[in-house]
């Protein structure tokens, strides 16, 4: 651990100005019941919607990430892709989309059941707060659950008011976005559409981005019912890729020839509705969710025409496919008062379903490039998930002890239609089984402190794309087995004077049959069970007042993640002790705000981050550390019923070059995705209020 780490923490904890503090209480639902949090006995952050924006433009969820203690967040400055987040090193090595974390979105799942997650169709208009799970406690989520990342959005409260707002930037950005609210004691309603265009920092990454989000609740007695409706469309978002450090250091802006020959784009159309229902049913509780959506997407990849052509395996450069997905969530929540305190049992069946009619086609016809061609895949895809758990939590005056246990069935099926010649039958199925097993304990101290201690044992199981062809001869790989982790966990949470937070943790993890992988050729890549991690770390954050009108926010986090085994990985040896690709050992974020009165707030931000490898061999360049600083003004003005809001940001204060994120181990070793220079946002946005004429 970091000695100056231990310094910060032994000085806060020993500090006399503990004796008399005022607890601010925070409330969670991350639990699968309503907490405060100074009382769970694990790592969680609640971030509030006034936390979020600090002039934000609202372009990804990334932005409302920043500063949370073990979470990372890689800015990779290309709506094409997903951000890359990781919880204390989960989800690092996902090369595309968001792996390892579990992402809900009001209950409903953002990941399909293999662990893939989108996180673009969220609608950040309407959110009112995030929670952020860390370490053993998200286990009872289920498989690829090194994390658990929850999205609350706003119930429509009081007199219907109208709002819209724009925000203009450099590079392009122009955001619009209008909506609705209102409510009763009977219920609310909540609607908005948004549309974002950007021209974007790197050549080749334009955007288009509508979005439209519909909540319905009704709120009769000792029920509750919310209707939740939510529409993507993203056409044509170019895709500009990764750099080799030679080009980045050339241009930062610049794209390798393939991308521009082939135009690497991609198109979402996403339609999904989810219900969910709560009854109070005597001293108990009833939840449920259920849902359903339809998500196409259509991507266009640079794999040059050559490599097509060389192999019959090869499953084109154009990937087209349409997928169904359904679920039904539910829960029953019973409390007992027991003695001197309360007992809580939690019992749930958890039900997810992603079928995907998935085709894939070569990018040429002839010598023209970047256009769909033959077909070179055709099958459907299947993954079905179910999970009955168990949770018990107790209560008391100064104790409190959660168990979790929980039952993992992940079953894959394919049926291949494209077999030809030298191209056989891929068809197969395989269903993984895993019992995952949590604890934690807390336990309140003098002066407004609480420590606690967690253990759990999750998996994570292959992805679809990772089964495909790690079997003999480039079949479905039968063989994968999930990859299987051991959690220990040491925390310590603190309320401070003045409304002060602190919560700080240690942990451990170790990691068996990690995948990595066998072989790359004929444009499939085969996977293998071969590597051991280990990831150990210390995590800090603090909130804390400084006068009347100053707030601060610290967030450290140091992650020492290796290899313990070594192993072979095309035909080279990956050492043990490398470093994991993708994981930065320190980041920092601090901000300082400053509120003289509630209509106005200046804020200054700085984000630093250590190197980071690109490839298990740890031989390439690693990508460099930084340090950025970013500052923010937002204003409000307030006649009868309208009110006036003024926002303006500034982003990378001093222009620096720097690397935002990588693409670990890509095969034309371009692993660089450059951050954009000094960014501007400008934004205006106007409510009205009824009935405060």
């Amino acid at each position: 651990m970091p000695r100056a780490a231990s310094a910060v923490l032994l000085l806060l904890t020993s500090s006399p100005a503990l004796a008399a503090v005022e607890v601010a209480h925070m409330v969670i639902s991350g639990t699968r019941f309503e907490a405060p949090v100074d009382t769970q006995p694990f790592s969680v952050e609640r971030i509030d919607l006034g936390d979020a924006r600090q002039g934000h433009p609202g372009i990804d969820l990334s932005e409302a990430l920043q500063g949370v203690p073990g979470l990372s967040v890689q800015q990779r400055h290309n709506l094409a892709q997903e951000p890359q987040l990781s919880i204390r090193g989960f989800g690092a090595r996902s090369a595309f989309g968001i792996r390892g974390v579990k992402l809900l979105s009001d209950g409903i799942p953002a990941s399909i059941p293999d662990g893939q997650g989108q996180a673009s169709s969220f609608d950040l208009d309407t959110l009112d707060h995030i929670e952020v799970l860390r370490g053993p406690s998200a286990s009872v989520y289920g498989s690829n659950s090194g994390g658990v990342i929850q999205l609350f959005s706003r119930d429509g409260t009081g007199d219907p008011r109208l709002l819209a707002g724009s925000t203009f930037g450099r590079w392009g950005t122009r955001r619009h976005h209008v909506g609705v609210e209102s409510g009763t004691d009977w219920g609310g309603l909540v609607f908005n559409q948004s549309s974002l265009d950007l021209d974007g920092f790197r050549h080749h990454s334009s955007a288009r981005v509508d979005k439209r989000f519909a909540k319905l609740t009704v709120t009769p007695a000792d029920r509750r019912l919310a209707l939740i409706y939510s529409d993507l469309q993203q056409d044509d978002t170019q895709d500009p890729q990764g750099l080799d450090w030679a080009a980045y250091r050339r241009d930062p802006r610049s794209n390798s020839a393939n991308t521009l020959l082939y135009n690497t784009r991609k198109s979402v159309d996403q339609q999904q509705v989810g219900i969910n229902y709560q009854q109070d049913l005597w001293t108990a509780q009833w939840q449920t969710t259920l849902y359903g959506g339809k998500r196409r997407v259509v991507q266009f990849l640079s794999i040059p025409r050559a490599v097509q052509q060389a192999s019959a395996t090869q499953a084109g450069g154009v990937v087209d496919f349409e997928r169904d997905y359904y679920g039904l969530h539910s829960r029953w929540i019973q409390p007992w008062l027991v003695g001197p305190g309360e007992l809580i049992l939690t019992g749930g069946l958890d039900y997810d379903v992603s079928v995907d009619d998935r085709q894939g086609y070569e990018n040429f016809v002839g010598d023209l490039l970047g256009v769909r061609g033959s077909l070179r895949r055709d099958e459907r895809d299947e993954i079905r998930s179910l999970a009955p758990y168990l949770q018990l939590a107790w209560h008391g005056e100064q104790l409190n002890v959660q168990v979790g246990l929980r039952h993992n069935e992940v079953a894959f099926e394919v049926d291949d239609h494209y077999v030809v010649a030298g191209n056989g039958d891929d068809s197969g199925a395989v269903t993984y089984r895993e019992l995952t097993p949590s604890v934690g304990a807390g336990y309140a101290l003098p002066f407004g402190l609480t420590a606690y201690a967690g253990w759990s044992k999750g998996f994570e199981t292959p992805t679809l794309g990772e089964l495909a062809y790690s079997g003999e001869d480039g079949r479905f790989g039968f063989g994968l087995r999930p990859a299987t982790s051991e959690q220990h966990e040491l925390g310590l949470r603190a309320a401070l004077p003045g409304h002060g937070r602190l919560q700080a943790a240690w942990f451990n993890i170790r990691t068996d049959n990690e995948l990595v992988v066998a072989a790359a050729s004929g444009g499939r890549t085969a996977y293998q069970n071969a590597a051991q991690t280990r990831r150990r770390g210390f995590e800090i954050g603090l909130e804390q007042p400084l006068g009347d009108y100053l707030q601060a926010r610290l967030a450290y986090t140091w992650l020492d993640a290796r290899y313990s085994k070594r192993f072979s990985s095309q035909g080279q040896v990956v050492a043990s002790d490398n470093r994991l690709p993708g994981i930065a050992e320190h980041s920092f974020s601090a901000t300082l705000a400053w509120q003289p009165r509630d209509d106005v707030e200046l804020g200054l931000e700085a984000a630093a981050r250590s190197a980071m490898e690109v490839h298990d061999l740890n031989r390439d360049r690693a990508a460099p550390g930084y340090a950025l600083f970013s500052s923010y003004a937002q204003f409000e003005q307030r006649h009868r019923a309208w009110i006036l809001r003024e926002t303006l940001r500034i982003d990378n204060l001093a222009g620096r070059e720097y690397i935002g994120s990588v693409i670990i181990g890509d095969g034309n070793a371009r692993y660089y995705e450059p951050g954009a220079g000094r960014t501007w946002y400008a934004g205006l946005s106007l409510e009205y209020r009824f009935g405060e004429d």
